[in-house]
């Protein structure tokens, strides 16, 4: 006889996943049987053949954000009513870039998302910043610079501690690696320029991006962000390796030292 997908704590009131919690209960018709609280809960099943077919055919664009949202979840929680839940994210978190950018344990502090899906919503997340980054591979950076900047804004905008990135371009400026050097406190990361031309000369990298994103999502560079560019600057250009600009990322738009002439 199969057990409930309860938690192994004996709390048969408790879910150990909620995605099988609800899959495992099997709806009734309404009108067989089926008690009027129940029945009442039972509309969205209509509701989702809509929505879908709505996608279907007409696209994203027939459809609001919280919408959007809503196809995601029925895979993810299929026995539920999830317009409450989506809705209940974009309040919790502004926009869809918010909610995918949002730490598991945020996520779950909404009603509705355990921690299984939370961690299908961090995947999602992670498949899109991979597909922007393979956008990259290959490519002169220099070139696709739009694509540069939609790849840091999706990694890095909803961070709440501030990450210093470094995207290592070859003699093509082609993208050679991109890492996160260091991870520091909600506004400041400590940077160290030797750790990164150290880490130029071992990737036989020949200019470098800066990047690095204010969690209080102001992205005006501070008086520290430019000293620490030019200090970074001064140390690399003797070994021939240039800085072409140092981006900063905030929630709703970047800063480029470059652009604003303080590099």
């Amino acid at each position: 006889m199969t057990k409930p997908p309860f938690s192994s704590d004996g709390d048969s009131s408790q879910p150990a996943d909620e995605r099988g919690f609800f899959a495992g209960q099997k709806p009734k018709r309404p009108g067989l049987g089926m008690p009027a609280a129940q029945q009442d809960d039972a509309h969205y099943h209509g509701h989702r053949d809509r929505l879908r077919t709505r996608y279907k055919d007409h696209g994203d664009t027939a459809l609001a954000d919280y919408e959007i949202l809503e196809l995601l979840l029925f895979r993810l929680i299929p026995r539920r009513d999830t317009k409450p839940i989506a809705k209940a994210l974009l309040e919790r978190f502004g926009t869809l870039a918010g909610v995918f950018g949002a730490s598991p344990a945020l996520l779950q502090e909404v009603k509705g998302i355990g921690e299984a899906v939370a961690f299908d919503l961090k995947l999602i997340s992670t498949v899109t910043h991979r597909t922007l980054k393979s956008d990259l591979k290959g490519k002169q950076v220099l070139g696709s610079w739009s694509s540069v900047i939609d790849y840091c804004h999706a990694a890095m905008a909803h961070e709440t501690r501030e990450q210093f990135r470094i995207l290592f371009l070859d003699k093509r400026n082609a993208l050679i690696a991109d890492e996160v050097q260091q991870t520091g406190t909600v506004d400041h990361t400590p940077v160290y320029p030797r750790e990164v031309v150290k880490r130029a000369l071992e990737l036989s990298a020949t200019a470098l991006i800066l990047v690095h994103n204010h969690p209080s999502g102001d992205p005006t560079p501070s008086r520290a962000d430019i000293e620490m560019t030019k200090t970074i600057i001064d140390t690399a250009k003797p070994l021939g390796i240039a800085v072409h600009d140092h981006i900063i990322i905030g929630k709703d738009g970047h800063a480029s030292l470059k652009g604003l002439r303080l590099i």
